[in-house]
């Protein structure tokens, strides 16, 4: 089982609030609480021990159904949910919330983590809100000048065929509904957080709540060929971070900060802005300077990683600073170089131009005292076996073994 040092929803239960969970949050064990005085589960929209697939009831057999249309839930083909708008997980994520807010105790504070599923697999926003962009010419995916050459025509499912299909191209219609998808699950998402803060602002909860709005990762969408998450580019790895005070902590409006932040920092900001203490154990910081405007101090990059969720050899290491972006991939030693203010998309790997000293002795530093090997204090090392993302979760009797590159 998972045993952390310390929890947001524990930290913030001890200092005196309520804490609740709506929606999607992994647990390990499922049911533990990790702080929360309730929880409400809905992980996914596979049918076990699911409070949303609960409400849902047989009516609308959900699961049978996006199943039956290649919709799968790590998957790459959008087309429209066969539920009306009101029975989707995001609008119950936010009755639920409203619920709550209705009933709690006014006369203490709460914490309430509201967690969408969407975006994500499965691309099946309501039928209005996939129409919407269906019918609009959207943006072509990017295509990096460093991609391995495909050899053939598209087809209608990626290269490695099967509805988690992660690499090659599609033909068009396919990519296109893919893209219109994804933003009509966006589109329904700021729609039903608008519900919410009408809600908070006629009831005259939004000027009391901090808030803040991230999202655990982005999407590649076809970019350089390449679908779903757990890449070093910013199409997964860039997600909106914004943050919402009540204007009686007097800070300014509309800071837009480009400094790296990660959501290692939501716990240590939150803790910092209702007053209680910052545990040792917490490795982000606090965002409240950037939100005063003042950056002086701040962490001069962020480090990012991934082992390879999908395919072992995508494994990967990243540093972004303000403007570049360093990726080491860990099973092959590839290195890519990005210049994100000139280009932001990713398309023209300046690694072969840049000197790459300096960033690989950040990353040396940053991993040497790591398990796995991936350095030896001098230089960094590919190609270390590590074990399963969350060992813990591997069902008893079987093995994950390391494939041969």
């Amino acid at each position: 089982p998972w045993d952390p040092p310390a929890t947001l929803a524990g930290e913030l239960r001890a200092a005196g609030y309520e804490t609740r969970m709506v929606g999607k949050l992994h647990l390990h064990p499922k049911r533990k609480r990790f702080g929360f005085d309730v929880l409400e589960l809905a992980d996914s929209t596979r049918a076990d021990d699911n409070e949303y697939l609960d409400w849902l009831g047989g009516e609308f057999p959900l699961d049978r159904w996006a199943m039956a249309h290649g919709a799968t839930p790590n998957g790459w083909i959008g087309r429209p949910n066969h539920l009306p708008e009101e029975k989707t997980h995001t609008f119950w994520c936010v009755s639920r919330a409203i619920e709550y807010l209705e009933k709690r105790d006014p006369s203490c504070p709460f914490f309430l983590n509201v967690s969408f599923i969407d975006p994500h697999p499965p691309m099946t926003p309501p039928d209005w809100f996939f129409d919407r962009y269906a019918a609009l010419d959207l943006p072509e995916p990017a295509m990096g000048d460093w991609m391995e050459p495909w050899e053939g025509p598209p087809r209608g499912i990626p290269a490695e065929k099967g509805p988690y299909g992660q690499r090659g191209p599609i033909d068009p219609g396919a990519m296109h509904n893919l893209r219109a998808a994804y933003y009509g699950l966006i589109n329904h998402i700021d729609m039903q957080m608008s519900r919410l803060f009408q809600y908070m602002r006629d009831s005259g909860l939004l000027e009391e709540t901090f808030i803040v709005f991230v999202s655990d990762h982005g999407e590649m969408l076809g970019d350089h060929q390449m679908y779903s998450k757990c890449r070093a580019f910013d199409a997964s790895a860039r997600v909106p971070f914004l943050a919402r005070a009540p204007q009686r902590m007097g800070f300014p409006r509309e800071i837009v900060c480009d400094q790296p932040v990660g959501l290692q920092d939501v716990m240590p900001t939150i803790l910092e802005a209702v007053g209680a203490p910052i545990p040792e154990s917490v490795s982000g910081r606090s965002l409240l300077p950037l939100m005063r405007g003042n950056d002086v101090g701040w962490r001069r990059y962020l480090h990012g990683e991934h082992c390879g969720m999908y395919r072992y050899v995508d494994g990967n290491h990243w540093l972004v600073d303000t403007r570049y972006k360093y990726i080491w991939m860990s099973q092959t030693g590839r290195e890519l170089f990005f210049d994100l203010h000139e280009d932001p998309l990713e398309e023209r790997d300046l690694s072969q131009q840049a000197d790459l000293a300096p960033w690989r002795e950040h990353l040396i530093e940053k991993l040497r005292d790591r398990p796995e090997g991936f350095t030896d204090g001098q230089r960094l090392i590919p190609g270390q076996p590590h074990e399963h993302m969350i060992p813990t979760m591997v069902p008893p009797g079987i093995t994950v073994t390391r494939p041969k590159l």
